[in-house]
């Protein structure tokens, strides 16, 4: 069928104005605040080397990953579904910095099955990174600045959830799981599968305390989730305990620079567990039941590239925030189109260039076009007046009867 060949596969959406527009301006707006934050931008490639993209995040990327055959080596490519393996190798084998390094990105990634908040397998991907700082500082500045960058996408009221993925990490080696238990503990609890979470116990032969503390973790989440994790941990070793009091760290940080940004705790929520070595976070808007930015500490991440440091990062939907976010449309609206006649006219030649350095969009009208200025979204026309040429607004009674109005 011809109208088939019109559609797009699922998942996969195109952006047409006004949005695109919007969309760009946003873009725009979100990498000059990283920038003013000293952030530095880079832009990796769509397409890379599968080993590569699947190292570090690795393996939780492989079933997201679209793959296909090089021609020219016979060597397995993807199409990034993260860019976060890309920016560490950046950092690893181009920067070469001691000093800490802020890194910023933006593009369009693929996604094999739709699973994020806007529904979408083609997500635009934004983010930032600090590689070289492991304090709950650079944690800090890296929650600032996802929740900033909701602000700006006109995102209000988001609250943040917190985990740390040391505190399960830490239950399992102490109550001597092999790799086989590990994982199946785990997704048990990103379920809370409490019976489930019972069996598992059970079926490994966990007793007294470790079983104690493995089973508690799928309960210990909410505002008050550490002052109880406190005593529900208190037999768990060194490795769990610092883990805690780094996350009240970074919680009580948190506060002070963002009072009024709601923080909860849940110690079974492990984001990123194969990959995240610290503090995980999402955060989310009530009444939307999917996280709307992710990140998270991820220390190792660079050690396959030939230079392990300590990284933390975030990273969201440019197309989510813009489908959630409230007035962003308004504060990019621009001027109704200005229409011009063609002509050589210095003058008018001048006037059309003065009013396109001043942002407005001026569109030369062809000769014999025979359109009226609506039918190209045009608010102005430039006429000849007494005093040279001047704008004149175009009145409702210039559009035909049931001719839409055209876009700004």
């Amino acid at each position: 069928m011809q109208e088939e060949r019109w559609l797009l596969p699922a998942g996969i959406e195109e952006i047409l104005p006004p949005q695109a527009q919007v969309l760009e301006s946003l873009r725009r707006e979100l990498l000059d605040l990283y920038r003013s934050w000293g952030y530095e931008l880079v832009i990796p490639p769509l397409v890379d080397y599968l080993d590569s993209l699947l190292t570090g995040t690795g393996r939780d990327l492989d079933l997201k990953t679209f793959k296909l055959t090089d021609q020219l080596t016979g060597r397995m490519l993807g199409a990034r579904a993260d860019m976060t393996p890309q920016v560490a190798r950046i950092d690893a084998h181009h920067m070469r910095s001691s000093a800490p390094t802020r890194l910023c990105y933006l593009g369009t990634v693929l996604h094999t099955r739709s699973d994020g908040f806007a529904g979408t397998r083609s997500p635009v991907q934004i983010g930032a990174e600090i590689y070289g700082h492991s304090g709950v500082e650079s944690d800090v500045e890296i929650l600032r600045l996802a929740l900033l960058t909701l602000e700006t996408a006109g995102i209000g009221s988001p609250y943040l959830d917190l985990g740390h993925v040391g505190i399960f990490r830490g239950l399992a080696r102490q109550a001597n799981l092999d790799k086989h238990q590990e994982t199946a503990l785990f997704e048990a609890l990103q379920r809370k599968a409490i019976p489930e979470i019972e069996a598992l116990i059970d079926e490994q032969g966990l007793t007294g305390a470790p079983a104690r503390m493995l089973l508690s973790l799928a309960e210990l989440n909410g505002d008050d989730a550490l002052e109880r994790a406190v005593a529900e941990l208190a037999a768990a070793d060194k490795s769990v305990r610092s883990a805690l009091d780094h996350l009240r760290r970074v919680a009580d940080e948190t506060h002070r620079w963002l009072p009024a940004v709601p923080v909860h705790f849940d110690l079974a929520e492990l984001r990123g567990y194969h990959y995240k070595t610290g503090v995980v976070f999402a955060a989310f808007l009530s009444g939307w039941g999917q996280e709307i930015a992710r990140g998270g500490r991820y220390d190792d991440i660079g050690r396959v590239f030939g230079r392990s440091r300590p990284a933390v990062g975030f990273s969201t939907d440019l197309k989510g925030l813009l489908r959630l976010g409230a007035g962003v449309e308004e504060r990019y609206e621009k001027p109704g189109k200005v229409l011009a006649p063609w002509s050589r006219d210095p003058d008018l030649q001048r006037e059309i260039a003065r009013l396109r350095g001043a942002g407005r969009q001026v569109v030369e009208e062809f000769p014999g076009q025979g359109c009226v200025p609506y039918e190209l979204g045009c608010s102005e026309s430039l006429e000849r007046g007494e005093a040279g040429w001047v704008l004149v607004p175009v009145k409702d009674t210039e559009k035909p009867e049931g001719l839409p109005r055209g876009r700004d």
